[in-house]
């Protein structure tokens, strides 16, 4: 079932009851929609662009951070028969230009964060986007955009008369750009129709669980991971501003059920646990069942803590990349807690394995690259027929990660396969290193890359960033990390922020900026 129509469906079995709300604690703020003001809304946007020329197959970029309009307008979209393009908000100008001018986008739908953005290359998108739609105050309007009000109002409440099929095209999202510039994934109807089943034969949704969103909307993992409640018409807030209050305060009025952190939230809620900055006895948090962690390797340390502070918690881990329609192609299982540290099992009608550089199949504890296999492998990389030549291989996806399998099937994630140090002849993850790091308990965050070495070809250097309050040094990292094999130990220590990405992954092309920086002066 196309989501468009799982859509109606919510609207037809559950119209009257929430469906979306959104809280905002920097304003006090609270807003709710209805399963029939979503619907009746998505319908009207979707008239709107079709009077505005939009036809089946344009590009249309959605531009906003997370609010309760994000959904409708890219349900919106999809049901005027349009591609929808989400774009990382914290894009600037010359990313944004670069994303409009590959898809060759005929619309943007934007919010008032990014109307400077836009104004200073709007002479190069005007060359294939014709209409501008903002959402956000009226009195910030820009003069070459049109409100999203006016848009809503020139259209129908209906479902216009356009037929979608499972293989026409849905999105074009763009991967995180972590090791260089971002490509363009196209998914199809069918890909984000399996990513609500998937979701849900994960973590078991039904129509009571609310569902907390926190991770930015434009990424394919929090959307995919609230089709789980979408597809049983259940709720779903939408959090703007992270931290540990504001979490657990949402939890608690809103009484939700699963919640999906990031690890560097976590960690937040964590050390103000530690701190007795908040005290749990504050808040309801006995309807919450579920929390799980994606999006990047998860220190087993920081779930063993959590569930020392809350013991009742289900746990899962979920593996995914863009490229097979956000997570779900690995994950832990709530069963299996005791295999904490490895990413899981194949997903829902998901195949894996594990290879060498020949392309051969490796024994259990050998790493290689993992491969996936399933109903969410893209189309391809937009207008990128290279690129998806070099990653799609016989239905198999290579995810350029690497990883070991144990004897009992379950998979482990040990690094990107670009980010290898090669030390010496000796291959070094630095993922590994980075594990290591966080079991020092006045450390917060941390980050390995290699450096140029003219003997040993690289070494291992670390970015330390210490917990509030805590002092550190090189010497003491030094020590601490005696315990490790000699060639993964770090050579170099610096200290400073760990450049990470809205979904939590170490920016490594920023970290080894800040490096180079720092060695340079």
């Amino acid at each position: 079932m196309q989501i468009t129509e799982i859509l109606a469906r919510n609207f037809r079995r559950y119209g009257d009851e929430i469906a979306l709300i959104e809280r905002d604690p920097a304003l006090n703020k609270r807003t709710e929609i209805t399963w029939r003001e979503f619907y009746h809304q998505s319908n009207r946007l979707a008239n709107g662009l079709i009077d505005f020329n939009i036809t089946p197959g344009d590009r249309i970029i959605q531009l906003m951070m997370n609010c309760i309009e994000w959904l409708p307008v890219y349900f919106g979209i999809l049901r005027a028969g349009a591609i929808a393009v989400p774009v990382n908000f914290r894009f600037d100008a010359d990313d944004i230009r670069r994303c409009a001018g590959l898809a060759e986008a005929k619309a943007i739908v934007f919010g008032p964060e990014f109307i400077d953005r836009i104004t200073q290359i709007k002479t190069d998108l005007d060359k294939t986007i014709n209409t501008y739609i903002y959402v956000g105050d009226p009195e910030k309007k820009p003069q070459y955009a049109i409100l999203y009000s006016e848009a809503l109002s020139a259209g129908k409440k209906e479902e216009p008369d356009v037929l979608i099929d499972l293989y026409d095209g849905a999105g074009i999202y763009f991967t995180s750009g972590t090791t260089g510039h971002p490509k363009g994934v196209y998914l199809q109807h069918r890909h984000l129709e399996f990513s609500c089943y998937i979701e849900n034969q994960h973590h078991k949704q039904v129509h009571t669980d609310n569902f907390l969103c926190i991770p930015p909307l434009y990424h394919a993992g929090a959307k995919m991971h609230w089709f789980g409640n979408f597809l049983v018409g259940a709720k779903a807030v939408i959090l703007k501003g992270v931290n540990p209050k504001a979490i657990l305060e949402a939890v608690s009025e809103e009484r939700a059920t699963i919640v999906w952190l990031l690890v560097p939230w976590a960690y937040d809620i964590l050390l103000a646990l530690d701190s007795k900055d908040i005290d749990l006895n504050n808040y309801h948090l006995d309807q919450w069942r579920l929390m799980h962690i994606g999006a990047q390797p998860v220190p087993p340390s920081l779930i063993q803590k959590w569930k020392i502070y809350f013991p009742k918690h289900e746990y899962d881990t979920n593996y995914g990349l863009t490229e097979a329609t956000g997570p779900g192609c690995v994950h832990l299982g709530l069963e299996n807690y005791h295999k904490v540290g490895a990413i899981g099992i194949p997903g829902f009608d998901w195949e894996c394995k594990i290879i060498d550089e020949n392309m051969k199949n490796l024994p259990p504890e050998s790493p290689g690259e993992l491969l996936v296999k399933g109903p969410g492998v893209m189309k391809g990389y937009y207008k990128n027929e290279k690129a998806t030549a070099s990653t799609l291989k016989n239905g198999w996806l290579h995810t350029g990660d690497i990883a070991r399998m144990d004897k009992d099937g379950f998979i482990w994630l040990i690094d990107r396969k670009k980010d290898v140090i090669i030390s010496g002849g000796e291959n070094i993850f630095p993922n590994e290193v980075e594990n290591f790091l966080m079991t020092n308990h006045k450390i917060y965050d941390a980050g390995v890359i290699g450096i140029a070495d003219e003997r040993l070809g690289e070494i291992v250097a670390a970015v330390i960033a210490p917990k509030p309050g805590c002092e550190i040094s090189e010497q003491e990292i030094l020590k601490f990390c005696e315990t490790l094999p000699r060639y993964k130990r770090p050579r170099k220590i610096f200290f400073g922020q760990i450049p990470r990405n809205p979904t939590g992954k170490i920016e490594k092309l920023k970290l080894r900026d800040h490096v180079n920086g720092i060695t340079k002066k």
